[in-house]
């Protein structure tokens, strides 16, 4: 048997935040992986990270404060906002991202226009409240560089060199500046070297490079982290958990912990038997990808409720939604594509199978996909079509498409994007009727020119004009798509992540169905419930919350280890 004060199930951020804390606190801290790779579904995202009121926002002259936040999680959520879990994440969040920035590698930058998603409700900000992760040296890592999960492979350029979200304005602009060809030569050059040494590229921008700050940090810290040992069962004595049985090596390890165990293994976006459960349109038998890494299969969340841990299932949805294109990959698998921006830049228009537009495609990428599945219902499959024109995919790209000078010709014959001359053509292609779709495009190309909406109000607050194109008027998310040839791209539902898991306090402890504390029990990130209700309200409103219940979990440990 192994001792340690606490155990860490999972290495995503919510993972290391709490062995971090607890390290630094003085305990014993030991983290265990059930994959070969570490980071989670931390390592695929972007990164980000929604703390109202932080100080990188502050010294931009950003106001803002806990009451506004507060308000504005009211209007989101209504009455499935649990009151004690918001006052929680807003009273911790600020000392948990100081902590943070103050003891590791990790580093944040404000984005002063990155507006909430629904930025003209009461308490919302207009930018500020996320922060994004600035990049990272991966080579610092040294042999562990080759243990941390890559990003989706699509999500990558040429295979391996990662974007941040400041690189892609210098990519969109590369043929028409010249600060901008320097900037992306530079990291092409630099991805050029790597991969003499590497398998892809050692300049980490979003999640990957925050989850390799945090795990060299910890590193340095001397907290162990096992790979490839999944939990497979909870101790407890006497109604409380005192460690767990972990697999390794092949045989079963019993870990005693003293201060107890923080479940952080990413929630079940992989899980088929859960997502059947919770996504209506996955009943119902309808298309649907995840972009988190196979193996969250909600084994936390079992694992709680094996020790008596409810699962809180009042939630406005139980995963964070994201429209997903599938590429087409040489050995004859599809892996997925998360469409987040450009549906917001102009000369971009999503119709239904019917071929009519049905949503604002500038909003969230979380609003979109219950819009989609609405224009569906009904209908033998959920999806639409991500339609452009010429000039749009040439200076944006589409989906895992880069814009020009990278070239159209390998997703043309793989079927991942079609095209045609005219409208009617392909309609013909997609499978909608011609006059409908020629319809649909001549309205909108009639008001897109005026710069307006009427129909759905693309452009028209600050979070759609922050994914749209600021050198673009008079509106930078609309211009009309006339300029053949004319494209289509395949959207399908998909999730970035799981809302619904284990009801807990504002002590990360998990409750039982009776809303008691489970002595010994903590969950943090997506194994716990959503502390915003299942709802959508800016970038960054997972990753913060599980950096900051990692946080509070470590903190309360520490503070029963000291009576």
């Amino acid at each position: 048997m192994i001792e340690t004060d606490l155990l860490v199930v999972g290495s995503g951020a919510a993972g290391f935040s709490a062995a971090l804390t607890a390290s630094h606190a003085g305990l014993d801290v030991l983290m265990v992986e059930k994959e070969k790779l570490f980071g989670g579904t931390t390592a695929y995202s972007a990164g980000v990270i929604w703390i109202p009121g932080n100080r990188h926002g502050r010294a931009l002259g950003i106001a803002d404060s806990k009451e506004d936040a507060l308000t504005y999680l009211q209007h989101e959520a209504g009455n499935r906002l649990n009151l004690e879990l918001a006052n929680a994440f807003l009273d911790n969040c600020n000392p948990a991202v100081e902590f943070i920035e103050n003891n590791t590698h990790v580093r944040y930058e404000a984005v002063p226009i990155w507006a909430d998603y629904h930025p003209t409700k009461p308490g919302a900000a207009q930018g500020g409240r996320s922060l994004l992760p600035l990049p990272f040296d991966g080579r610092r890592l040294g042999k562990r560089f080759g243990q941390l999960r890559a990003p989706l492979r699509t999500m990558m350029a040429f295979g391996g060199m990662m974007l941040g979200r400041n690189d892609l304005p210098h990519v969109f602009k590369m043929t028409r500046s010249a600060r901008s060809a320097l900037h992306v030569a530079g990291m092409t050059a630099r991805y050029a070297v790597d991969r003499l040494n590497h398998d892809r590229g050692t300049r980490l921008t979003n999640g990957n490079g925050l989850i390799a700050a945090l795990a060299l940090s910890a590193e340095e810290r001397g907290i162990e982290l096992w790979l490839d040992s999944p939990v497979v069962e909870l101790l407890q004595s006497d109604g409380i958990v005192t460690g767990a049985v972990v697999r390794r090596e092949g045989k079963p390890q019993e870990i005693r912990a003293r201060r107890g165990v923080v479940l952080a293994c990413g929630g079940f976006p992989a899980d088929d038997e859960l997502k059947s459960r919770y996504y209506g349109h996955v009943r119902d038998g309808h298309a649907h990808r995840s972009a988190p890494p196979p193996g969250n299969r909600g084994d936390g969340i079992r694992l709680g409720q094996s020790a008596g841990g409810a699962l809180a299932e009042d939630v406005a949805y139980p995963a964070a939604w994201v429209p997903v294109s599938l590429v087409p990959q040489p050995d004859g698998r599809t892996l997925p594509f998360p469409h987040f921006y450009e549906r917001g830049k102009p000369g971009y228009i999503a119709v239904d199978p019917g071929g009519r537009r049905f949503a604002n495609e500038s909003a969230s990428y979380h609003d979109f996909v219950p819009a989609m599945v609405e224009a569906c219902r009904g209908r033998n499959e959920t999806s639409c079509w991500l339609l452009c024109d010429h000039r749009a995919i040439r200076r944006y790209g589409m989906g895992a498409i880069g814009p020009a000078p990278l070239p159209l010709g390998p997703h043309l014959r793989s079927g991942y994007l079609l095209s045609a001359e005219s409208w009617g053509e392909l309609a013909g292609k997609i499978g909608v009727d011609s006059q409908e779709l020629q319809n649909t495009v001549r309205h909108f190309n009639a008001n897109a020119a005026r710069g307006e909406d009427p129909d759905f109000g693309k452009g028209t607050d600050a979070y759609h004009r922050f994914n749209g194109d600021p050198t673009h008027g008079p509106n930078p998310c609309l211009a009309p798509l006339e300029r053949g040839p004319f494209y289509a791209m395949k959207l399908i539902p998909g999730d970035i992540g799981t809302f619904l898991g284990l009801r807990v306090d504002g002590h990360a402890r998990v409750l039982d169905s009776q809303g008691t504390p489970i002595r010994g029990l903590y969950a943090a990130g997506n194994d716990m419930t959503s502390v915003m209700g299942g709802t959508y309200p800016g970038a960054g409103i997972t990753i913060g919350p599980a950096l900051t219940f990692g946080y509070i979990a470590a903190r309360h440990a520490a503070a029963e280890a000291a009576r």
